[in-house]
């Protein structure tokens, strides 16, 4: 049995979350390791800041239990899992819910964003041995995907990129009518949106949360560049075009709320992938990575835009740059487990 046979379905970020998990840096998988210091306190800070809105489980290595402790505080639970590399999102679990309120999990098949970064062994036991923990039910999908690459808006659309899905360094002995099968089966959604790419230098291949999310249902938030010359504006224009020319399951014509990406930042001569679409949906708030000197007129626009499409929640703001420079941000380090009670299958 898979998910749609049993009615469980992926639900919007927004819903409500029973908690956060985030995996504890591991230094040796760091890009920069010279920068480990500013790495923990980075994780340690989006860590505390959701702690504010709802519970926090970190994931670490037993070496790693002391220094995640002391930075994270009281409020964030210390969990033993071991992992090779800290991007919850990619190799944690995606939770489903069924109309009961009952949870269940789906481990994908983790590969280190197209057998990248080695070893992953680990990283790819980690949905396993959580939902285990966690004495939640679990579905085996025979598909590599990562949580980064999908967005769904509970209603039964799904947002992606064919950059990353359609990968071949994913699944290549899958066409894409078998991929887009999987999804909707294992989601249990019935559209799913293709965008082209993601931005220019994402090493995830194409990520669609640092290009676009739904705020609401009908409702899409898109990042996108207004300089010619800058490789991000061809690119956003076509997932533009796409937007404005399609609909979602419901038969809605979108509705698209515009951000403007940050200033192109440039660390060791290579371009970070800067988003503010990275943001995290918590309990009543939202988890905002900024990346100015000190906040930047730039960053405050993005903070006003989404307070005022989310007018009920409350906007924390963290330095996105100690992440940013490792690959990812907020979004790309948590993973949400939503409210329910575990399901017996």
């Amino acid at each position: 049995m898979i998910p749609i046979d049993l009615n469980f379905k992926m639900p919007p970020e927004w819903a409500e979350h029973a908690r956060t998990f985030i995996e504890w840096p591991v230094k040796e998988a760091m890009c920069w390791p010279e920068n480990c210091d500013e790495v923990y306190a980075g994780f340690a800070e989006v860590a505390r800041a959701i702690a504010q809105f709802e519970p926090v489980t970190m994931l670490v290595n037993p070496d790693g239990r002391e220094m995640a402790k002391r930075l994270c505080g009281p409020a964030v639970e210390i969990l033993e899992v071991e992992h090779n590399d800290s991007w919850m999102r990619d190799n944690g679990p995606t939770f489903v819910v069924n109309q009961r309120g009952e949870v269940a999990g789906i481990n994908w098949k983790f590969n280190a964003w197209g057998e990248k970064y080695s070893p992953w062994d680990l990283d790819d036991q980690v949905a396993p041995k959580l939902l285990e923990h966690l004495v939640v039910p679990r579905f085996d999908a025979p598909l590599v995907m990562e949580g980064g690459s999908i967005h769904v808006d509970g209603e039964g659309t799904l947002l992606t990129t064919e950059e990353c899905l359609l990968n071949k360094n994913r699944n290549p002995h899958l066409s894409r009518e078998e991929i887009e099968d999987l999804v909707k089966k294992y989601l249990n959604i019935e559209k799913i949106i293709w965008l082209k790419r993601g931005l220019e230098g994402d090493e995830t291949d194409g990520h669609v949360d640092n290009v676009a999310c739904f705020a609401r249902p009908g409702q899409v938030i898109i990042q996108t560049c207004s300089d010619p010359g800058d490789p991000n504006f061809e690119l956003t224009q076509e997932n533009l075009d796409i937007i404005n020319s399609t609909t979602d399951a419901r038969g809605r014509k979108l509705e698209i709320i515009k951000i403007n990406q940050p200033p192109a930042t440039f660390y060791q001569g290579k371009r970070l992938t800067l988003s503010y679409l990275n943001f995290y949906f918590v309990n009543k708030g939202i988890i905002l990575p900024v990346f100015g000197e000190g906040f930047s007129e730039v960053d405050y626009a993005a903070q006003e835009t989404l307070q005022k499409v989310f007018p009920d929640r409350r906007i924390v703001k963290v330095d996105g740059m100690s992440l940013v420079k490792e690959g990812g941000n907020v979004h790309c380090i948590t993973q949400q487990m939503p409210a329910g009670t575990p399901a017996k299958l």
